[in-house]
């Protein structure tokens, strides 16, 4: 499934750092550096320029979550129909380029749903295709560091959208309208990278992959990884709740693209070393290890009243994703049954798309009538008791 350009002018025993991960790696980070430039204002946006509050937020991340989940499915079952990955992926990120600046014209938390629907449309699109591309990169043993260095590279994009975020607030707007437009740059270059610089990965054609069940979609371990996965996302909310978090406890709105950059720095520099450790421990232990992370941090956000905690918080915070987005792909990749990788994929990340869609609502839900603290311990004790299902469930796989 190794592109014959990189087969060619590699030695037998092939790198994970080839062609198809670097190029995908820059533009995920194009890619996210324009969503960033919106996404930790959103809320900001949501509430006070919209006047709307919690609970909508909530539905707005889920149903947009929901929705992407879903045509991860689907288009990773017709990747593998096709045996062809990189269309779906030049469609996805185009469509999402195209459409996410248009939240500068939303007038109302409908709009900004449309616009956050299309999105997250074009994520759905390209997310399993293009997972199916790294995989279908590198040899099996590197999966971990290929995918690390991937969720690097987008993190890596967190932190310049942030930067372009403050930049334009501090020396030229605070008009968030004109900041979503500007998005459209950093976008727009992300599909011109993937266009030229990407190439096709040769895979099977899955005939198996058209089943509509999980049970003839996925192998018997896949399965069992998902259970404690879905335990987890069930009370992984959107992380734009953080930044809820931080503004009622009293951070101003120059602060919130700092806060968001700090999270990521931590995300990017903490993710390659995940996927090696992943690769040469146990992908699973990794795993836990970063669920029980998320499980002390949220504790942590439900007790704490100061801003300095709250910032450490945050920093610390990215060390779950470090250990656990790599090594989760991994997983996934080394469980798929042959020929069905895309579907594969297309089930982890429904699993996590559909949950949390209902973990972003019912958290926004418990926020408003129990207040943050609450929501935020009902959250880690979710995330421990998948990190013990999650070890106890495990297979004897890496």
């Amino acid at each position: 499934m190794v592109d014959s350009a990189d087969r060619s002018s590699r030695p037998a025993r092939r790198p994970w750092l080839v062609r198809n991960v670097v190029v995908l790696g820059i533009v995920s980070l194009l890619t996210d550096a324009a969503s960033e430039m919106i996404v930790p204002l959103l809320p900001a946006f949501v509430t006070g320029v919209l006047g709307a509050g919690a609970f909508a937020l909530g539905w707005i991340e889920g149903a947009a979550d929901g929705v992407a989940s879903v045509l991860k499915l689907v288009a990773g079952r017709w990747a593998d129909r096709s045996g062809k990955n990189r269309p779906l992926v030049i469609v996805g990120y185009t469509i999402s380029s195209v459409s996410r600046p248009f939240v500068a014209l939303a007038a109302t938390t409908t709009h900004v749903l449309g616009v956050r629907l299309l999105d997250r449309i074009g994520k759905g699109l390209r997310t399993s295709p293009r997972d199916m591309l790294i995989a279908g990169s590198v040899e099996p043993e590197h999966h971990g560091a290929a995918f690390g260095f991937h969720r690097a590279m987008d993190h890596a994009g967190a932190v310049v959208g942030p930067l372009l975020a403050l930049l334009v607030l501090s020396t030229w707007t605070q008009d968030l309208r004109v900041l979503f437009w500007l998005s459209a740059i950093p976008g727009g270059l992300a599909v011109l990278v993937l266009v030229v610089g990407s190439r096709e990965v040769r895979q099977p054609r899955g005939e198996a992959a058209a089943s509509p069940l999980p049970t003839e979609a996925a192998s018997a371990s896949l399965r069992g990884f998902l259970v404690p996965l879905g335990l987890f996302t069930l009370g992984n909310a959107s992380d734009v709740f953080l930044l809820l978090n931080a503004t009622e406890h009293g951070a101003p709105l120059t602060s919130l693209p700092v806060l968001w950059l700090g999270l990521h720095v931590v995300k990017t520099a903490t993710s390659i070393p995940g996927g090696h450790l992943a690769d040469r421990w146990d992908r699973r232990k990794t795993i836990a290890i970063g669920w029980i992370v998320y499980a002390m941090v949220y504790v942590g956000f439900a007790l704490a009243e100061s801003q300095s905690v709250i910032w450490t918080l945050f920093i610390v915070y990215g060390l779950h994703h470090g250990l656990s987005e790599g090594p989760e792909r991994a997983l996934v990749a080394e469980l798929a049954p042959a020929g069905r990788g895309g579907t594969s994929f297309g089930w982890y990340h429904l699993t996590l798309g559909a949950l949390s869609m209902t973990a972003s609502v019912l958290f926004g839900l418990v926020w408003e009538w129990f207040g943050g603290p609450v929501a935020f311990l009902s959250s880690a004790g979710l995330a421990m008791m998948a990190a013990a299902l999650l070890v106890v469930r495990n297979d004897n796989v890496r």
